[in-house]
């Protein structure tokens, strides 16, 4: 393990997800101990998309904007986390990369199983096209992103889009996804006590978010058999995560469908680690989901 990720695993909390209300409180305060960001470069405007129900979400425009906009999905095991967790990460991307961030309050489980994150991530999307001009965004210059659970809804997002013929996705940013149920793959199995998440924490979000339902592609992407058509995708795995496996078996099949795909594996790395700010490799992930973003939308 990277010596400087190394000596902060004694400070992370022991989130277990038995007790949701417990690790959300947790989680928030893990957030709220991050060094705020700089926020004078851009507008920040925290909005409702209509839906059924709402769905919060928190806009950052860059003051340097060039029409690109990401629908940005926070992490948390599809239990934990909202716009307020997410500010750090959603105010660095949207500084380094020059676009729009719509950073998406998404229902959580258990109290909101499948699909309700997933019918709130598509709300944002459709809004978000729909009102780019308002927004000062270009329709044909939108991603989803996002990490962990996040980046297994936005995989989900892009291939609900295609199947439903909904708005045109640029690009899909996929940081540590979670995106197989199974957990069949050598980390998944393997990986029991790594950092912050860990086969036992993994199986628990799953069940959350699950409920008493099988899993769909669409809850699952891993479950997806065709991969065509799909939008050009980075995914980042973690070496000591148990998602690293279906991370990079999902990237290689999007690769067989004929989708551009950049893998990224960071050594060294644990689950969620891009968030110890003073560690050089964290700095590195950050400003590579930034930069690759910038790069993807650019005109």
């Amino acid at each position: 393990m990277d010596p400087e990720l190394e000596a902060f695993i004694p400070l992370f909390p022991r989130a277990n997800l038995t007790d949701p209300a417990a690790d959300r409180k947790s989680f928030a305060e893990l957030a709220a101990a991050v060094p705020p960001p700089d926020t004078a470069g851009m507008d920040i405007e925290d909005r409702t998309v209509p839906a059924d129900p709402d769905v919060p979400v928190r806009i950052y425009r860059p003051h340097q904007a060039r029409g690109g906009a990401v629908v940005w999905l926070h992490g948390g095991g599809f239990v934990m986390g909202d716009v307020d967790t997410e500010h750090p990460w959603a105010t660095r991307i949207a500084d380094s990369s020059g676009v729009v961030v719509v950073s998406v309050g998404y229902r959580l489980a258990p109290e909101h199983p499948f699909p309700a994150a997933l019918d709130d991530a598509y709300a944002v999307l459709t809004w978000t096209a729909e009102h780019a001009a308002e927004l000062g965004i270009d329709p044909e210059r939108i991603a989803v992103g996002g990490h962990s659970a996040g980046g297994g809804l936005a995989a989900a997002v892009a291939l609900r889009a295609r199947d439903q013929q909904g708005p045109p996705i640029r690009f899909q940013l996929l940081n540590q996804p979670g995106l197989d149920d199974r957990q069949e793959t050598w980390s998944a199995r393997n990986f029991t006590d790594t950092p912050w998440m860990n086969r036992d924490k993994i199986t628990a979000a799953w069940r959350h978010y699950l409920g008493s339902q099988p899993a769909t592609p669409y809850a699952a992407p891993a479950r997806a058999t065709d991969l065509s058509g799909l939008p050009p995708a980075y995914v980042a795995t973690a070496e000591l995560c148990p998602n690293r496996d279906e991370n990079i078996d999902y990237a290689q099949r999007l690769l067989q469908a004929g989708v551009s795909v950049e893998l990224h594996q960071w050594p060294g790395t644990f689950h969620g680690s891009q968030a110890i700010l003073s560690a050089e490799v964290s700095q590195r992930q950050i400003a590579e989901l930034a930069a690759v973003l910038r790069r993807a939308l650019a005109e």
